[in-house]
């Protein structure tokens, strides 16, 4: 592999792909100099809050007819589907941190949870962002004390008369420790100890103490009068979780094939760094396995990541946020609606007949080049704005790749361009590729078809 290709590698996996300008300065670093690159912008970059457009003072529910909590429910919901579109766009955002969203974006998938509010889905995202390069114990106990979370798992109603075990139960099996390693009494336990923590109608974390189980609890082989603050912390000592985690880090950035030894490497340095997530994450692309060809790739890009990618490559923008959502919901992944909290499958999973179909023709609707007739799936939920997906209205703007495709000939720029875009370079034939062009515009048809090749949806 090239030292250009593992750059490649790197930017796609900790990022989304490379923009022109950024590839011309990045393909002849080294790869520590590239990721510390990466790692050093995302640590001190300052991203703007998701701020809903909803700037009104929250009214309580309790004080609403019903025609005004129907109504405030359907504007919660344009708001959670606005603020797909605003976080589409600002992983496309070549002013952003690249690292900094593909690790909330890591998060959103791991701490998987439907929001059914846009003040409380901005909230978790401007959470997943502020916590998600620092501390895992810090995130997981922003996420526990998260308004949507806690709503999503009905924490809300976990009361000391009558615990419910819904958080504390996916807090280990999903969240932290994994099955295995915990009894169903330790979750019977855990609830208890997570009584009283709620969110106010303002979205806000609420404790409330009257609701709260104050009597000992025994839990992993320990008793005593145990909060939520304690039960975290008790997970979080057991190597299980960190080798849990680092097996969930290692799927997402690495490889959909586990490989234990590795897994156990990095969940020992998760553990001996007391969950440093940057300490995690050096450990996984700076290692010299993860530039192998069994790892480079070899990774089916999730609808999200092939949506920004092309995003950031070409500077596009969708701007027609009702038919960015149906592409998330033709392709199986719609950003705040994870199919349950388990989250996105992953893998092999995203491809079947129908998404191949759209995967393949999407860039033809980005560049207004092709048209397709595709029946959405059936979704719970979310706003629906037609039961069919023919096109897109989007702008992109290949400005530095026809400043580059003017210095050479159409065969060389090829060749380039399949550098630049795809994993290992182009395997299709080139006279194919060569045959439907012409000097007008070239630029935009090399990169539609490579974009609509097989090889583009690997990372």
């Amino acid at each position: 592999m090239t030292s250009a290709e593992k750059i490649k590698h790197l930017h796609w996996r900790a990022g989304f792909g490379l923009t022109p300008q950024a590839w011309e300065s990045q393909k002849n670093e080294t790869i520590l100099s590239s990721w510390e690159q990466l790692r050093g912008e995302a640590m001190s970059f300052q991203p703007a809050p998701a701020t809903s457009p909803n700037t009104a003072e929250p009214v309580n529910p309790r004080e609403m007819t019903a025609e005004q909590r129907s109504a405030s429910k359907k504007k919660d919901r344009q708001l959670v589907f606005q603020l797909n579109h605003e976080w589409i766009h600002q992983m496309a955002d070549t002013t952003s941190s690249p690292l900094l969203e593909r690790v909330a974006l890591f998060w959103h998938g791991h701490f998987a949870c439907i929001s059914r509010s846009g003040l409380l889905a901005f909230n978790q995202l401007n959470t997943l962002r502020q916590y998600g390069l620092s501390n895992f114990r810090d995130l997981t106990l922003a996420i526990a004390r998260d308004a949507s979370m806690i709503r999503f798992l009905n924490n809300q109603q976990n009361k000391k008369e009558q615990p419910n075990e819904n958080f504390a139960r996916e807090l280990m099996e999903l969240f932290t420790i994994g099955r295995g390693h915990y009894s169903e009494r330790d979750v019977k336990e855990a609830a208890r100890a997570f009584t009283g923590w709620s969110s106010n109608f303002r979205g806000e974390f609420v404790f409330r103490k009257f609701q709260h189980d104050n009597g000992d609890k025994s839990f992993l082989g320990r008793t005593g009068n145990f909060n939520g603050d304690d039960i975290i912390d008790m997970l979080l000592e057991r190597k299980e979780t960190a080798h849990f985690v680092a097996a969930k880090a290692y799927r997402y950035f690495v490889s959909d094939q586990p490989h234990p030894e590795r897994i156990d490497q990095l969940g020992t340095i998760f553990y001996e760094s007391n969950y440093d997530t940057p300490t995690l994450l050096d450990s996984i692309f700076t290692s010299d396995w993860f530039y192998t060809p069994e790892v480079m790739g070899n990774k089916i890009k999730s609808p999200v990541e092939l949506i920004v990618g092309m995003l950031r490559q070409s500077q596009g923008r969708i701007l027609d946020p009702p038919a960015l959502l149906n592409v998330q919901r033709a392709l199986g992944q719609v950003l705040f609606r994870p199919p349950n909290v388990a989250g996105w499958t992953g893998g092999k999973s995203w491809i079947d007949h129908s998404t191949l179909l759209l995967r393949l023709h999407l860039a033809g609707l980005l560049f207004k080049a092709a048209q397709i007739d595709i029946r959405l799936r059936e979704q719970a939920e979310e706003p629906r704005f037609g039961k069919r997906l023919q096109k897109l209205n989007a702008e992109i703007d290949l400005t530095p790749l026809q400043d580059a495709a003017e210095m050479v000939s159409s065969e060389a720029f090829l060749d380039r361009l399949s550098t630049y875009l795809l994993p290992f370079g182009v395997e299709a034939p080139k006279d194919t590729l060569l045959a439907f062009s012409s000097e007008a515009n070239r630029v935009n048809t090399f990169v539609w078809r490579m974009m609509s090749l097989p090889e583009y949806q690997l990372c």
